[in-house]
């Protein structure tokens, strides 16, 4: 078989790369060794033919519905609709005291305003001042190839949002939060709801994440029937456009003639050329290390591949619940909104908890549990026809104990502590429990091997693993050394997550090298 393009994965990145070079008008094959597409736009029914349906990798998408891509490849036509509740965030702290995150920036306030009104004037003062930032800046500069170091810093020296954004993004999250609010609790929220979901709280170069995502006009969104759908779309469109994905299909290596790429083989043996150019949707030492040979690759590929790093703190644990009823708080008696909240965050009280969770995941150790989630079924009940389905993610270490293996002894037990926690907060989940089951960070990477180490973000921003250095120097801008070959997955800028803007900058890139117009 021969194809103008073939792309190694069929993560959501891969797909919108895929979509945008069909509609081009190249003849695209997608290959993926999991039986289904969609890497982390996981929905599975558990126990199958339950009618329980649970998101088991990715389903807070935020502002998905703003991003180029979903507009221009109109992913809706195929049944793809988002929601994005008003009471976007909430989490209880001790003595039923809530902290919330609303779609409407004066409910915020005002829930920041009733623990400390100084930290609610602090919140409205850099919302109002990162907002043009956001816009002008950030959104263009992660819908683009990224622009190298020297480039970007002096194009941000000419304007005054650029300085502030300069002088702000010199900080870590942790030095910005405790220099600009002072209430523990408020502290707590913004390092977690702000941070460390996305990058490590320590890491200095990072401090504007806070102040940019509370500018964002966009929160947490989910998509109805399951993150699934939106995989599922991807793919007709893809379709639609003359491109094919082929599923249980594992490639062993990436095949060269006279030095550039021109196919890939399976495990099987089986053979697709590519005329064009072959892009990899899988981390680094996927592509480099273990698909291309080693008498292949220029040695220092290798050796840079070799360097790439994952996130301490990016792996997740999952408690996931069958339930007769959706969980009702005890918090809700002073508090009645908390039970349509969308995303609620339980067990952080004091933004020292953070150095904790820190340690524990370098010694291998389980912290006190700080956990979020939501009941998916409270906004669409197609998820759970027979009842509703809920869920918790906690921040846990890959290898418990020096051994990641160790997590599936364990995982149970741990899962039946998350649920006691729960419960707590939430009464009720004592007697409506259905069923449940649980997933390591061993289990993402078995499942997803690009996200090794469990890492949901496919690759730390530590180490200059950023921008155009993202996954290392010489591939940032979705080229690479070897003619050809492109890479397109959340270990390239802007990194992890579900954006799909991994993809979309990357189709830029493909689609211009071979002269087929502008996206």
């Amino acid at each position: 078989m021969t194809y103008d393009g073939i792309i190694l994965g069929s993560g959501h990145n891969a797909l919108v790369l895929a979509c945008y070079a069909a509609r081009a008008g190249l003849k695209v094959a997608v290959v993926e060794q999991n039986d289904v597409a969609g890497g982390g736009l996981a929905t599975e029914e558990v126990p199958l033919g339950s009618g329980f349906k649970h998101n088991t990798h990715s389903f807070f998408h935020r502002g998905i519905t703003a991003m180029p891509w979903y507009r221009e490849l109109q992913v809706e036509r195929y049944g793809v609709r988002y929601l994005e509740p008003e009471l976007n965030v909430a989490m209880i702290l001790p003595e039923n005291r809530v902290l919330e995150w609303w779609t409407d920036f004066e409910k915020t306030f005002a829930s920041f305003a009733a623990i400390s009104p100084r930290d609610a004037d602090r919140l409205r003062e850099w919302t109002e001042r990162f907002r043009p930032i956001v816009e002008q800046i950030l959104i263009p500069e992660a819908q683009n190839a990224p622009l190298p170091p020297e480039e970007r810093l002096a194009a941000l020296k000419q304007t005054e949002h650029g300085r502030t954004l300069l002088e702000v993004q010199a900080l870590s999250p942790i030095e910005f939060v405790m220099r600009e609010f002072e209430h523990p609790a408020v502290r707590a929220g913004l390092l977690f709801f702000n941070g460390l979901r996305e990058v490590d709280l320590r890491q200095k170069g990072f401090g504007h994440s806070i102040p940019a995502l509370l500018a964002s006009p966009r929160k947490a969104q989910m998509c109805v029937g399951g993150s699934r759908r939106l995989a599922e779309a991807l793919c007709m469109d893809l379709r639609e456009h003359g491109g094919v994905v082929f599923t249980r299909w594992q490639p062993r290596s990436i095949l060269m003639r006279q030095g550039c790429v021109c196919g890939v083989e399976s495990v099987n043996g089986d053979r697709i050329e590519a005329t064009q150019f072959v892009a990899s949707g899988l981390n680094p030492q996927q592509t480099f290390i273990d698909l291309i040979p080693a008498d292949v690759a220029p040695s220092h590929l290798r050796e840079r591949a070799a360097g790439f790093e994952y996130n301490l703190l990016a792996p997740l644990f999952a408690l996931n619940l069958n339930l007769r009823e959706p969980p009702r708080y005890a918090a809700a008696e002073q508090h009645p909104e908390l039970n349509e909240a969308f995303m609620m965050i339980l067990g952080l009280d004091d933004v020292a908890q953070f150095h904790d969770i820190v340690a524990a995941h370098e010694r291998g150790e389980i912290p006190r549990t700080v956990m979020w989630g939501a009941c998916p079924t409270q906004f669409d009940i197609t998820q759970g026809v027979a009842g509703h389905t809920a869920f918790m993610w906690e921040k846990l270490p890959y290898a418990l104990k020096g051994d990641a293996r160790n997590w599936d002894a364990k995982k149970d037990e741990h899962g039946r502590a998350m649920l006691e926690l729960w419960q707590t907060y939430a009464p009720n989940l004592r007697e409506a429990v259905l069923g449940s089951f649980t997933r390591s960070a061993l289990d993402t990477e078995r499942l997803l091997p690009n996200m090794r180490r469990g890492d949901l973000l496919v690759g730390s921003f530590a180490n200059d693993q950023v921008g155009y250095h993202r996954p290392f120097k010489g591939a940032g801008a979705y080229r690479t050394e070897i003619p050809g070959l492109y890479l397109c997955g959340g270990s390239t800028h802007p990194g992890g997550n579900v954006t799909g803007l991994c993809g979309y900058n990357a189709a830029k890139v493909v689609l211009a090298d071979y002269g087929l117009g502008q996206i």
